[in-house]
């Protein structure tokens, strides 16, 4: 599972803070074990709701910050979908919304769907030279208003703000701010491109390397490590529980095998003598008896992946359906040719292992005694 890391500027080190920019975002896609690096574009904004809400009931404007990341990989971002789609790639008329929003509005988790289709107006200020202040004193404000429709629900992974949109349309916002006469109204917007940047490691033991990379060229990062240290301990125990019950699995079917092997020689005794009695040898008996306990454990090997597949994705369904439900990132379910591979030649081996008993007794019966049976 990809495991996101949140990346600033590093205000700490003495000196200037660097600018977080293309290059240094490339900079970091470039980084071992790096899966992944998007760009983050935050802007204060006025949010106007519409006159009703979904909720019914009538709600009054706010401030929020709109985050706007690349979307052009939806697939790869931290980013949960409770409900609807995540905005268009480049879209400048789109928005998701984060369950503070719904909690905003009085609804539920479970009621997120009533919001997809809703609008909402944002606003971003900017105040222009020559007539920054009205006659009475007052800062005068212009606002470029833009139109957005609700077309997602999002879990409360995608940073501070309640609002998730395009960097398109996030950058448009910023950009109209930064552009401010008064500079104290700008919040040092031009300082940098990007307020930050999320980082997909190639899984959650390369979290740690990779922050350490990020920082090593001049980057503050945030990632939840002990969460992860602590979940880690815990697959691993989880791993040496399913590995112990999967040990004992293999050795159950292996004495299995044997005990039918051995049923079998018994029930054909008197095939074995007729076979040696006819000018068998004993390596020849041997082979015919190994050939059959493969044969079995090939066809079990093969018919116990195509079971096996079938519960995973039974499992998976049930899984991705709980997690959906929780607003966390659902699992995929990939169908390893080489691990498949693996388990039914095993799965061959320990049959040959298991029959390597009863084809030596039956190698070894006498062919007199055998026919006599």
């Amino acid at each position: 599972v990809p495991d996101p890391l949140q990346v600033g500027q590093d205000n700490a080190r003495p000196g200037p803070a660097r600018d977080l920019d293309e290059a240094a975002v490339a900079a970091m896609r470039r980084l071992p074990a790096v899966r992944a690096a998007f760009p983050i574009v935050s802007a204060g904004v006025f949010v106007v709701q519409p006159a009703r809400a979904p909720s019914g009931r009538p709600l009054g404007p706010f401030g929020d910050d709109l985050l706007g990341v690349d979307l052009a990989r939806p697939s790869l971002l931290p980013i949960s979908v409770l409900a609807g789609r995540l905005p268009t790639a480049g879209a400048t008329s789109e928005i998701a919304v984060t369950e503070g929003y719904l909690q905003r509005l009085g609804l539920k988790r479970a009621d997120a769907a009533r919001v997809l289709g809703s609008e909402v107006e944002l606003a971003s200020g900017r105040t222009f030279a020559g007539d920054t202040f009205a006659p009475d004193g007052d800062l005068r404000v212009r606002a470029l208003w833009v139109r957005a429709t609700v077309v997602g629900v999002v879990a409360q992974e995608a940073g501070s703000g309640q609002l998730l949109g395009s960097i398109e349309l996030a950058r448009q916002t910023r950009q109209w701010t930064a552009a401010s006469a008064d500079q104290g109204a700008s919040f040092d917007l031009r300082s940098s491109p990007y307020s930050g940047a999320f980082i997909v490691a190639d899984g959650i033991d390369k979290v740690t390397p990779v922050r350490a990379a990020v920082t090593a060229i001049g980057y503050s990062t945030s990632a939840p490590e002990n969460l992860i240290a602590s979940v880690r301990r815990y697959l691993h125990v989880v791993e040496i529980v399913l590995g112990g019950i999967g040990l004992v699995a293999l050795l159950v079917a292996t004495l299995g095998i044997t005990n039918a092997m051995l049923a079998a020689v018994r029930e054909r005794r008197r095939e074995i003598g007729i076979l040696k009695a006819i000018g068998a040898r004993d390596r020849d008996v041997q082979r015919v008896l190994t050939i059959e306990a493969a044969t079995v454990g090939l066809t079990g090997g093969v018919v116990g992946a195509g079971l096996g597949w079938i519960i995973a994705r039974l499992v998976a369904l049930v899984v991705n359906d709980y997690l959906h439900a929780q607003g966390l990132t659902t699992v995929g379910l990939a169908f390893p040719i080489g691990i498949v591979l693996a388990a039914v030649a095993g799965s061959t081996l320990l049959a040959v292992a298991g029959g390597v008993v009863p084809a030596r007794r039956a190698a070894r019966l006498p062919a007199r005694e055998a026919v006599g049976a």
